[in-house]
This record gives structure tokens, sequence and C-alpha cells, in this order.
């Protein structure tokens, strides 16, 4: 890439013409050819995933192809049976079934209204049965009846189920007086409603547009920063066109892998912060050059050689941690990986060669525009800046800032230690919430465990093998925790079909899906259960549904996670002793960059788990932390902290190449990019924090967690620990062991570089 930028330096206009075409061609090629999305949870080996294969075996590898959403209702006094409760609800029901992308609503009281409702068919024997047997399929038919009905038991809680025509293309305006209706509802004439779905989720909020949000704050960041429209303006640019060339290829690749739905808004959130973050270095670098009196060619070309290869270096750290995903070998994780890399791929190769050539090409005229509270530029010494100021208290008494940042790190991330990993569900939606109301009234009306009942695949010895399932079925309902199964032993009969020989069955467990109790149970099931129904038979049964995705979900990600921080922290220690020369750096780049992850995993735990502050950033459901964030969170965060480990400590060490004075170049590094880091990281900050208004769950999460990181990072990290260790341990810092001398040297700075400029400038409102 450094012959490429370098080119674009010295032909601005070509390169310009061949970047746009370029990415025209990958803009078309994302358009052309569109990937499907899911949200897959593919876990290759577990019990889960091989009873969710099996189950597809019922029904021919056919699944439903319309997501479905369930209106439930309840009454206190009478029954939901009652003539003045259908006089209500039923004409509800045709009205949701007339709206658009409503395929079938299936009512509880025996009718189902819409345009694309299946037949209902009266399975019947060809031939008379004798009396004994029809008497034994009745039984069973009436059984069955009974234990799958809609309403419950006691007759206060009934609901229906709505399906729609499609999983994807729903009409937000369907989803939105749906919920409108059952709240406008809920409460009048001695009904309760509430509804649920996750095709409803997102129909509550108008979700904002988070990119243009982050936009906005990243430009008034940078105008305060630059003091010029034009220098402000063209790291947006530059990231702008990086982004949309990076989210084009997420498009694309999702016909080769499984990519998450929403991966595309992960990728936008990590490439703009990224893409700006690289564009400032680059531009900033460039206006030293240009105010320490170089030519504006050549400074662009100095920027090149200096912030250019520093970017470079910083992208593909992230890009490597990214991908070192791929050593848990799940394909969830790999289509994230994949997204998240090629957008900051495509932000790296806008900075390194769409902004060199628009430097080159603008000159003087990239920091025009000045605004007023601009200042004009004067000389500063190294040692005389603010940022040199604050390296000398630093120096005082650096074993005091370290020891207070660590604390203050530890301390924010005590709430991680109670963190519980899973799939949250509606039980931590607000009080009074149509979902929320739905959760308690499914509960109240047929046990808690009808909100995520177990799903157990079972591979029967012969077709028609009741004798087998009755047995497995007895001891389920035996088993303590167990509510109530379905099929119960009653209606075996009609659970099992001529030739197939794999049938499910339902468990309901007398807890919530988020009870620890539950967890409990499933272990019992897995692990005593089923392997005392399967002694002395070739039957085999396998526990799937929601609770048991989650715990294997987190099994799987804690066997592999010792590999992939070995795999990730060891590319990241050697590709910073290599370009450190030392021991004891890359050593505190990597233990520091746990500090931060632990720091941001706590504030998410308290928010998301705890609830702290929830109201305030919009979060409407608490419970546990979905069990893929530390991992992602960590992949995303120890390239961004290693960006911010080589922008400043690049700085110190090339100070202490040059004068062997640590003190000094501490100090110095600091008035070199101190200022820099801080204006990078609180843009990148905005950008992340600006996605927590959305809707989705998932991106609230990220967005906390990766700004708080990146907070966390930057500025009590990097800005004071860092240094501070650095100027507590002294030259040692810089230490090799002479046995591996033999490593080659790599260069971030380029070799004659203006070692003069720094980056403690006025310019910035309140400077004097």
């Amino acid at each position: 890439m450094g012959h490429l930028a370098r080119w674009a330096v010295r032909r601005p206009v070509l390169a310009i013409v061949t970047f746009f075409l370029t990415f025209a061609v990958i803009g078309a090629l994302g358009a052309r050819f569109p990937g499907d999305m899911k949200d897959s949870f593919d876990l290759k080996g577990t019990e889960s995933q091989v009873a969710q294969n099996l189950l597809a075996e019922t029904s021919g590898g056919q699944a439903a192809t319309g997501a479905s959403a369930t209106v439930v209702w309840g009454v206190e006094n009478g029954a939901v049976t009652d003539a003045s409760v259908q006089d209500v609800m039923t004409p509800k029901l045709k009205e949701f079934a007339a709206l658009p992308g409503v395929a079938c609503v299936t009512s509880p009281y025996g009718q189902t209204y819409g345009s694309d409702c299946p037949e209902q068919q009266q399975a019947a024997s060809p031939f008379p049965l004798p009396a004994d047997i029809q008497a034994k399929i009745d039984k069973a038919i009436a059984a069955a009846t009974e234990a799958t009905s809609p309403i419950s038991p006691d007759e206060q809680v009934a609901y229906a189920t709505i399906t729609f025509t499609s999983s994807t293309d729903i009409p937000v305006e369907t989803a939105r007086t749906i919920l409108d209706d059952v709240e406008a509802m809920n409460g009048q004439d001695g009904i309760t409603v509430g509804a649920s779905g996750q095709v409803l989720a997102f129909a509550g909020t108008e979700p904002p547009s988070s990119e243009a949000i982050g936009i906005l704050f990243a430009i008034v960041i940078l105008l305060l920063a630059f003091g010029s429209l034009v220098a402000a303006g063209l790291p947006i640019v530059t990231a702008v066109f990086g982004l949309g060339a990076g989210l084009s290829l997420v498009t694309f690749t999702a016909n080769f892998f499984t990519v998450a739905t929403f991966a595309p808004t992960l990728a936008a959130m990590i490439g703009l912060g990224v893409g700006i973050d690289y564009a400032l270095f680059i531009v900033n670098r460039f206006r030293q050059a240009v105010q320490a009196g170089h030519d504006p060619k050549d400074a662009a070309y100095e920027s090149v050689k200096t912030a250019g290869r520093a970017v470079q270096f910083a992208g593909t750290t992230v890009i490597i941690a990214l991908l070192g995903l791929f050593v848990l070998g799940i394909g969830f994780f790999n289509g994230l990986a994949v997204a998240a890399a090629l957008t900051v791929g495509m932000v790296m190769l806008s900075a390194v060669w769409f902004l060199p050539a628009l430097l080159s090409l603008l000159g003087d005229k990239a920091l025009g525009l000045r605004m007023p509270w601009a200042r004009k530029h004067k000389q500063w010494h190294p040692e005389g800046g603010r940022w040199a100021h604050y390296g000398r208290m630093l120096q005082r008494r650096p074993w005091l800032y370290a020891i207070a940042s660590v604390v203050l790190v530890l301390v924010m991330a005590v709430p991680f230690a109670s963190a519980r990993l899973g799939f949250p569900d509606d039980s931590g939606q607000p009080t009074g919430s149509p979902a929320r109301v739905a959760y308690d009234l499914m509960a109240d009306g047929f046990g808690p465990g009808s909100n995520g009942p177990f799903f157990i695949a079972v591979q029967l010895p012969s077709a028609l093998d009741e004798d087998s399932l009755r047995s497995l079925i007895r001891d389920l309902n035996e088993t303590p925790g167990v509510a109530r199964t379905i099929p119960n032993e009653a209606m075996v009969p009609v659970s099992v079909k001529q030739h197939q020989t794999i049938t499910a069955v339902q468990v309901i467990p007398e807890t919530g899906p988020q009870d620890p109790v539950t967890d409990q149970l499933l272990q019992r099931l897995r692990t005593e259960t089923i392997p005392r129904a399967e002694e002395g038979t070739t039957m085999r049964a396998y526990v799937g549904g929601a609770t048991a995705v989650s715990q294997d979900f987190t099994k799987v990600i804690s066997d592999a996670l010792p590999v992939f921080l070995a795999v990730v922290i060891g590319l990241g220690f050697l590709a910073l002793m290599l370009l450190f020369r030392s021991l004891l750096v890359p050593l505190i780049g990597a233990l520091t960059s746990l500090l931060s992850l632990g720091a941001a995993l706590g504030v998410v735990t308290a928010v998301f788990q705890w609830g702290w502050g929830a109201s305030l950033l919009g979060v409407t459901a608490t419970g546990p932390i979905m069990p893929f964030l530390p991992i992602m969170v960590f992949a995303i965060l120890f390239g961004l902290s290693m960006d911010y480990q080589v922008f400043l400590v690049s700085r110190m060490h090339e100070e202490w190449h040059h004068t062997g004075d640590n003190a000094l170049s501490v100090r110095r590094g600091l008035a070199g990019s101190g200022r820099v880091v801080a204006i990078a990281a609180a843009i990148m900050a905005s950008v992340f924090l600006a996605f927590i208004p959305t809707p989705e769950d998932t991106i609230k999460l990220f967005g906390v967690g990766l700004a708080t990181a990146v907070l966390v990072d930057a500025f009590i990290v990097r800005l004071v620990l860092v240094p501070s260790l650095i100027s507590w341990i002294g030259p040692r810092t810089w230490w090799l062991p002479k046995w591996l001398g033999f490593l080659p040297e790599v260069h971030v700075e380029a070799e004659g570089s203006d070692d003069e400029i720094v980056d403690d400038d006025p310019e910035l409102v309140g400077a004097h």
C-alpha cells in the first residue's frame, strides 16, 4: 500500500479517477449479487444443533417461511371464553388479518382469518377401525386438543397467532398498528392485552440514521480540532467512500458466509469510526508539515511516509484481530469477522489512496475555509506545549498515576464478575409494555416455562414405536422441574407417524427461561433423565430450544476462548515487539487492553443487566448479556487499542532512538501524538454512541460497550497508565534480550521524517 499512496501523491488526478472506478465496480458487485443475511447460530457438534437438524427433518427440511407474532389476553373476572370477551377480541383479530403483510390469524375460538390460512384437514381412516383402537385414537386426540389449547386450563388467558407472508419484508406500519391497537385495548373492558414477537420488536421506535448522527458529531469535533471546514470534511468524505465500498462487499460476502442481519450496522459502526480516525491521522500530519513550512505536495508525501504507514500497520492489526475469530470455528462469528474486516480494509484503502491524492491535488486549499475561532499558527517547541507539561506532571509521581488508573479501571470492571451470559427475552422488557404484558400473561396462564420450552428431538428405534416414546415421556414428566410435556402419554398414539422415526417432544419447565433452576433442569435432562431412558435401547434423544442453544453457545465460546486469546494476543505481541524492539512495550499493550475490556464489559453489565442508567440510554430491556458480546468487543477493542498504542508509543520510541532519554521521550511522545489520539478517541466514541438510539438491543450493547472501551482505553489507559508505566520503569522499557537481536526492524515512522513536527497546536478553542 505504500507504493499506492506515493503514486496517489504524484498522480492525484489519475489516482482519484481510478479510485472512483474501482469503488464503483465494488458497489455494483454488491448491488448485483446481494446475499441473504440471517441470524443463524450454527453450533456444529453441539446437542442443540443436532436437535435442530433432526427436527427440521420432521418437516421434510421445510421451515416456516413467514414470521409470526402472538396476541395474548386475559381477564381477572369471568373467562376469556365469555361472549363479552369474544365480542371485543374477535373483531380486532379480523382487523389484524386484513392488514398488509398478514397471511393468517388463528383465533383460540376455533376460527382462522386471512387470505392465506392453511386448510384444516380432518384426518380420517380409509377403512373402519376396531372399536378399541378407535377409542384409543379418540382419547389421544382429545388429550392433544386439551394439551395444545390456546386457552389456559382456568380460562383466564388465551392467545392468537398472527402469521405474516414473509419473514423479512413486513410492513412497519402493520407491526406498529398491531402494537398501537394492543396498547389501546389494554385495560379496557376488563381485558389485559399484550403482544410479542420479534417482528414487533422494532416497530415501536423509528430507527434513527445513526451513521448521520455519528458523522455530525465527528464534524463538530474535527472543526474544533482543525479550525478549517475543508480539513474537517476530508476525513468524513474519505471514511464515507470507504464505508460504502465496505458495506457493498459485506452484502456480496453474504453469498459465501453466514452473515447476521445486524452485521452491516456493526460494520458501519466500526468502519465509520476507524475510517474517520485513520483519515484524521493523515490530515493532521499533513497540516503539521504545511505549518512547519513544507510545500503542500511534499507535506502530502510526508503524511504518507509517516501517518500513512502507521495507518496501514494499525488497520492490519485490527483486521488480524477480527479474523482471529475464525479460530472459534463458529460460522456466526466468521460472518461478523469478515464483514467487519472487509469494511476496515476498505476505509483503510480509502485513507491511503483517495485521501493522499486529494491532499496533493488541493494543496493549501486542504486547510482552507478557516473558522472564526481558528488562530494563526505559531511554532511550539516540543518541550513547551500543554501535552509536554502534562507529561511532566505524570513523571513527578508516575507510580501514583499508574496505580490510580489501574484501580479506577478495575472498579469499573467489578460488575462483570456477576454477569450472566445468555440471550435475553421479554421478561426484561419494561412493566406495562406489550411484550412484557404478553410474557406475564403466558406465565400466569400456561406456567413460566411456557415462555421458554425445551424441544427434544427423538430418534425412535422404528416407526410407530409407541413404547419407546411413552417410556421417554414418562421419565421426562417424572423429572423434578418439569411441568408437563407435549405430547403426554395419552397423546402418544397420534404423536408418531407411519414411516417416521423422528419425532419431537416439547418439555415445559416449571420455571422461566432466565431462572438458574431452568439451566439446572437442562443439565439434569441431558445427564440423568435421557441417558437413563436410552439405556438398553437404540433410541436417542437430543435437547434443543432457546435455553439449550444459549448454554451450548456459551460453552463453545468458553472452550475456544483460550485459543482465540493466545492467537490474537500472541500476534499482537509479536507485531509490537518487532515494531518497538522491546519485550515490555508489547506486554504492557496486551495487558492494558485486557483492562480496557474488563471496564467496558463491567459498564455493559451494570447498564444492561443491573439496569443502572438504562433509561437514560434508552435501554428498555434488561437481562443476561449476549454470549458473543465479550469476544466480539475484545476482537474489535484489541485492534483499536493497538492502534492507539502504535500512534502514541511510536513517537516515544523514535525520540528514545534519537535521544536515549526515556523521560524526554515520554514527554515528546505525548506532545507529538497525545492530542490527536484524544481527538481520534473522542470521534470514535461519538460514532459508537450515535448507534445507541437504535431499537436493536444487540447494536445498543455494542454501542455502549465499544464507546466505553474506546474512552477508557484512550483517556485512562493510553494517555495516563501507559506513559506513567514507561516513566516509572524507565530505560528498561526498551530492553530487548540479545538473543532476540536477530529480529528484523520494522518502522512505522519512515527514516528521515521530520521529528520536529509536533501536535501540540494552539488552534483548539481556548488554547493560548
